[in-house]
């Protein structure tokens, strides 16, 4: 038995002392626990909130990554392998021994959290499995230490952090999800400044549940009032109410909340995934996008209900489309396509779909497409946004594993 075909039981004596281990023991304890079959010199990265950078997880200081290394997603070996979500390889460079490093992405499902770096002494698909082993179990042992961890919240910020974004980070789902024939994505800008937008999905049975909000104002109220938006989009939701009845169950908790002077924006679709029924009510918010046949297709029409929270008491009307396996369905916020550079041009619906399309056309997975779009959007307005600007896509059908898994 080769040094690489014991990895699984020292995967298993891993987990097992895990469960009374907190983030900070991570780092000494992954690597002694596999040192011993063949993988040496193991460290492990998590990218930032903004996808910019890559930071190690050393255990050490108010962020457990004190002393660390850091690596740009753009421009590096480490990027790489989190751009293309699989292994990358590169030759020893210290001379000091005849090993080979690997770079590996750390991923749950098809959200990436980061990466891993070991050395081997061979290349070979036993060496690239036990890799792949164990980027999962580093997956998991980040999962089940980070929603109690403030070292891992420091770790993966960049700058200081709003009120208002600190409740709609812990709010939202995770920035990618895969499964029962859907994908979904979702990113948010400015990440440490976000306030009134909010997204939101969840699986039922064979229902995939998608909605985005745009909450009035760019503060913490917007922030609150986005944060009620959701939580009372669940609750209603998950007493069995239909979409017109959880558009109005939102509407009255923000009109007793606050009167008629906070409202909200926003589009609550349900997916049904063993047809791809697509059932849609638009709450006076943008309209969604269908892409299909990998170019843009069409809005999807909807008579708007008027926002949420004005008791402006328009009907809400059910709109349905059948999509065809590999539909993309894009929900967005005014700040993605209002975002102006300093010619006072748009970044435009047209310029916005047309970059989903291109880099869908280049294989890239769903995260990565929108981790690019966000920064092409702030790029455009200099870095700095006036608006939150919010995408969440959902595709439906034939999803293709490849380019969702590593």
């Amino acid at each position: 038995m080769t040094e690489y075909a014991k990895v699984a039981g020292a995967l298993t004596d891993l987990m097992l002392v895990s469960h009374v281990a907190a983030l900070e023991d991570l780092p000494e304890m992954v690597a002694a626990h596999v040192d011993v079959v063949g993988l040496h010199e193991v460290a492990f990265f998590v990218v930032d909130l903004q996808g910019k950078v890559l930071r190690q997880v050393t255990g050490r200081g108010p962020d457990a990554g004190e002393g660390g290394l850091q690596f740009t997603v753009h421009g590096t070996v480490a990027g790489l392998a989190f751009q293309r979500v699989d292994l990358v390889t590169e030759p020893d460079r210290t001379g000091r021994r005849n090993l080979r490093r690997w770079w590996v992405p750390i991923t749950d499902g098809v959200e990436r959290l980061g990466v891993l770096r070991a050395d081997t002494a061979d290349d070979d698909e036993a060496v690239r499995n036990a890799l792949r082993a164990l980027a999962s179990m580093v997956a998991l042992l980040l999962l089940s230490k980070r929603s109690y961890s403030d070292s891992y919240a420091r770790l993966i910020r960049t700058a200081p952090m709003s009120v208002a974004a600190e409740m709609q980070w812990h709010l939202t789902p995770p920035s990618a999800f895969a499964g029962r024939t859907s994908t979904v994505g979702a990113a948010s800008e400015p990440a440490y400044e976000v306030g009134g937008d909010a997204f939101d999905y969840a699986l039922s049975d064979d229902i995939l549940h998608l909605s985005i909000f745009d909450a009035m104002g760019h503060d913490a109220t917007a922030g609150l009032t986005a944060n009620m938006a959701v939580a009372t989009c669940r609750n209603a939701r998950r007493q069995g109410a239909d979409l017109v009845k959880t558009s109005q169950a939102v509407e009255e908790a923000l009109i007793e909340q606050f009167g008629t002077s906070r409202y909200v924006t926003g589009i609550l679709a349900d997916l049904h995934l063993t047809t791809g029924r697509l059932e849609w009510v638009n709450r006076g918010h943008h309209l969604p996008v269908l892409i299909r046949d990998g170019r843009w297709s069409s809005e999807l029409q909807c008579p708007p209900a008027g926002p949420m929270g004005v008791a402006l008491g328009l009907p809400v009307t059910v709109r349905s489309e059948q999509l065809q396996p590999g539909d993309r369905l894009l929900l967005y916020t005014d700040g993605v396509v209002e975002a102006r550079n300093r010619k006072g041009e748009l970044f435009g619906l047209d310029r916005f779909v047309d970059f989903v399309v291109r880099h869908h056309a280049d294989r890239l997975t769903v995260q990565e497409t929108l981790r690019r779009l966000t920064h092409a959007v702030l790029d455009h307005h200099d870095g700095r946004l006036d608006d939150d600007a919010t995408v969440l896509l959902a595709e439906w059908g034939d999803t293709d594993q490849e380019n969702l898994t590593p």
